[in-house]
């Protein structure tokens, strides 16, 4: 035997005893899997945002215009001063209504996906809802503003069916319109999953008890379906809240977002980076209370 067919040989022995050991041993599989994407996690995701925290409690020194490195509440305090609380509060109340109206579109649509339609039917509404997910997001948005503009697609259908014109470009209705369309799709997706899931012995159930249909909606479809809702609002909630282009481009001037907060501070005139920060940590917060009560109604459950 050659001294390469021997080194083969101890090398596939070698590989047998690791594959036996592991084969044992199913928590070293899994430290083993599980580490490089725990460790990238640790290291870039959670210390960024520990930085991040670290910098909303410095200043910038007003006559040198650099970052002092003293603790300080000062960028809180001014949070809750001015023009931020009234921006705080747009994007909330944004995201809140973006959210009720993507539930209210995705569960009549999806209940059709789930529980009506055919299987060709099916695949073809899903291609459907996740075909504008394959066009850019730019080119939705810049799309939305051709119609709801002055002069535009939906003003000249107005004027044509002798309706009158319309503008409502540049508004928080047109912000609405966008986020409602843009974010759909996360909403149809996880609210299908919840409905597909529901037993058709729950639904002969409760027509077997005598149960119309508004009844069986009521009290056996809607709960069931209310984890996929609420893992639906996760997105659209979160997708709204920290977005910065869309008010940008759809909005008005009095439509400021705590996105476009956090970017004049960060690239505008000020640069005020620790500032920035605080204002950024806000999202966070809402998130991270928004997501402790999406816990407890079991929306995880249909993610």
């Amino acid at each position: 035997m050659t001294q390469a067919a021997v080194r083969a040989d101890r090398s596939a022995a070698g590989m047998a005893r690791v594959s036996a050991a592991l084969w044992r041993r199913g928590w070293l599989r899994a430290t083993l899997t599980l580490t490089p994407p725990l460790a990238w996690f640790l290291v870039i995701y959670l210390a960024s945002l520990v930085v991040m925290l670290i910098t909303s409690f410095w200043t910038v020194n007003s006559f040198t215009n650099t970052i002092s490195r003293t603790w300080s509440l000062a960028n809180f305090q001014q949070i809750l001063t001015g023009v931020y609380p009234s921006i705080i509060g747009r994007t909330v109340a944004m995201a809140a209504a973006v959210t009720v109206t993507d539930a209210v579109l995705a569960l009549p649509f999806a209940y059709y996906m789930a529980r009506v339609a055919s299987s060709r039917g099916r695949q073809a509404l899903f291609i459907a809802v996740l075909l504008p997910l394959w066009a850019s997001y730019l080119a939705r948005v810049y799309a939305w503003i051709v119609i709801l503009q002055k002069g535009g697609t939906l003003s000249w259908t107005f004027s044509k069916l002798g309706l009158g014109t319309v503008n409502i470009g540049y508004t928080n209705t047109a912000m609405w319109l966008v986020f409602s369309y843009i974010w759909l799709p996360f909403m149809i997706v996880p609210v299908y999953g919840a409905l597909e899931r529901i037993p058709d012995s729950l639904l002969e159930a409760s027509g077997d008890l005598g149960a119309r249909n508004w009844r069986t909606l009521r009290s056996v479809v809607l709960p069931l379906a209310l984890p996929g809702v609420v893992a639906g609002s996760i997105f659209t909630f979160s997708l709204t809240l920290g977005d910065f282009i869309t008010p940008l481009l759809v909005g008005g001037a009095n439509s400021s977002f705590i996105g476009n907060a956090i970017y004049n501070n960060i690239v505008g005139t000020t640069g005020n980076l620790p500032f920035a920060a605080a204002l950024a940590m806000v999202p966070i917060v809402i998130m991270i209370v928004y997501l402790l009560g999406a816990r407890l109604l079991g929306a995880f459950e249909s993610l």
